[in-house]
């Protein structure tokens, strides 16, 4: 069976937040909140939550991200995200293939996939439907210190496949413009915005970056 044709719009450059794992849904909605109008996606990623809670947390982005107009999408897991209707899927290299999640959600979810160093795997995500291709850790990572590192030189190297690419791994607003200048359209953040002291002037130093 062919792969849908994809249909979304053509994402735009700027922040990519991802979320903390935060289990106090309205602390969530609080936190997520103040910044969200800097962002340009929101991914949901929680690495402890249970099922139920998930669900929950989803529920209240999806109607921050329709008020905010911005896509909301679902780390790992595919079937959470049509359930949930959000607007796309990130998936790593465990989370299942692009392809099937193509199939899945359709033409018109956003689907993005962890190419880490691997250019490799980038072109396999752009040949199966992928939305956009995510590379990194640049730099030594809070959320995951022991993350594989990827070359700036990748960023420009995959351009040839033709997708937005995603910069995450310990990115500050005082390192991205290297990345941007590189070809990443989207730089991807948890704790530097959730964990900065003033987490609205860091998001707004992350959105300069690509004035």
């Amino acid at each position: 069976m062919a792969t849908p044709r994809i249909f979304h719009p053509p994402l735009r450059k700027g922040l990519y937040l991802v979320t903390p794992d935060e289990p106090d849904t309205d602390r969530l909605s609080t936190r997520v909140r103040a910044v969200l109008d800097q962002a340009v996606l929101l991914q949901y990623r929680n690495k402890v939550a249970d099922s139920a809670l998930k669900r929950r947390q989803l529920t209240m982005l999806a109607r921050l991200c329709r008020e905010f107009d911005v896509p909301l999408i679902v780390n790992d897991d595919p079937e959470l995200a049509i359930d949930t209707d959000a607007d796309g899927v990130h998936l790593g290299e465990h989370d299942g293939d692009v392809r099937n999640a193509r199939m899945r959600l359709g033409g018109n979810a956003i689907i993005g996939v962890s190419c880490y160093d691997d250019s490799s795997r980038a072109r396999a995500g752009a040949d199966a439907g992928a939305s956009y291709l995510a590379f990194g850790a640049f730099f030594t990572s809070p959320t995951k210190p022991a993350a594989r590192r990827a070359s700036i030189a990748l960023l420009r190297e995959t351009a040839l496949f033709g997708l937005p690419r995603v910069a995450i791994g310990g990115i500050t607003p005082e390192n991205a413009t290297v990345l941007i200048e590189a070809g990443a359209e989207l730089i991807a953040v948890i704790s530097g915005v959730f964990d900065a002291p003033d987490p609205v002037a860091a998001a707004s130093a992350y959105r300069r970056c690509f004035d």
